[in-house]
């Protein structure tokens, strides 16, 4: 359906980061799981050559691996990231502007909060170009989307084009979006209880291998959409019976405690407001924006 909006009263707005470096714990580089087993494992940061959106979440020797370009504004200061952080929104375009790779375009990917990253993917060739430090902007545009059909939804960390994408339609008085899984508000975990979902991301528990294989929580791909089930996100992060939160998978499986893939926030409403419907193959913005593992090769010239 064409959803009536007010995209084009929304502000387009630049905001900038680098390529941030990866990270390690200087204390120590174990982790604890809730098994009680120690790894050493690859974490947040950097450029990713090998996890993309469209791969799954899970299988990989990991904690909280970011597909793709991982950007922070480190040079100008907390506020200016916190501007990156808050208006670059999922399907945005961006774009580097320094170094070898400048002047490549790239997507949007999602947010990751704690380390307060945007995640960006750019075509294989852009990211060998790619070094940590190289500048790249992103026109932010979508905070303050409104859907006029649907007072009591609210839209965040979505670009406008993207919304027109997911395959949006009206049941009864609610608004239904195609979902790849159900993610019970039972097994969410670190995100919990934050003031504000339109940064950031919230963390599907994996620990308990009986939740894990009731909900097929080991079939969900980075970029997927998914729908949180009695969880309300509109002011925050907060159980509510009945309410639904639809966000998308945008960092790897974690071994410690309380996390699991992170899910950033884009449609939440008061109960009754927003449905769902399982639609596992087609809801993932890899396939919607042929980007990841779905980005469409370049054809030789003859």
């Amino acid at each position: 359906m064409k959803l009536k909006t007010n995209a084009d009263r929304l502000v387009e707005i630049s905001v900038i980061g680098e390529v941030d470096s990866p990270t390690a714990r200087s204390a120590s580089p174990w982790r604890v799981g809730p098994d009680g087993v120690p790894k050493v494992l690859p974490s947040v940061g950097g450029i990713t050559y090998n996890v993309l959106v469209g791969d799954p979440a899970g299988g990989w020797q990991a904690d909280h691996v970011e597909p793709g370009v991982s950007i922070r504004n480190r040079k100008d200061g907390d506020d200016q990231n916190a501007a990156l952080n808050t208006f670059a929104q999922i399907g945005n375009s961006a774009q580097v502007v320094s170094g070898d790779a400048k002047g490549a375009k790239g997507v949007v990917t999602g947010k990751h909060g704690g380390i307060e990253h945007v995640l960006v993917d750019f075509a294989p060739d852009v990211m060998a170009k790619l070094v940590i430090g190289d500048r790249v902007q992103v026109r932010a545009l979508g905070v303050g989307l409104e859907l006029a059909d649907f007072p009591d939804v609210t839209v965040m960390n979505l670009d406008p084009a993207l919304v027109a994408k997911i395959g949006i339609r009206k049941k009864g008085g609610a608004l239904e979006v195609p979902v790849a899984a159900e993610v019970p508000s039972k097994v969410m975990g670190s995100g919990l209880g934050r003031d504000n979902t339109y940064r950031g991301d919230y963390d599907i528990q994996t620990c308990d291998p009986e939740a894990v294989a009731e909900y097929g929580l080991d079939r969900i791909r980075l970029g997927d959409l998914v729908a949180i089930s009695d969880a309300d996100h509109r002011y925050g992060r907060t159980y509510r019976k009945g309410a639904v939160a639809v966000g998308v998978v945008v960092h790897s499986v974690c071994t410690t405690a309380g996390h699991g893939p992170g899910v950033t926030t884009v449609l939440a409403g008061a109960p009754g407001s927003v449905a769902f419907r399982l639609a596992p193959r087609g809801a993932n913005i890899a396939e919607m924006l042929k980007i990841g593992r779905s980005r469409r090769s370049k054809r030789r010239r003859s």
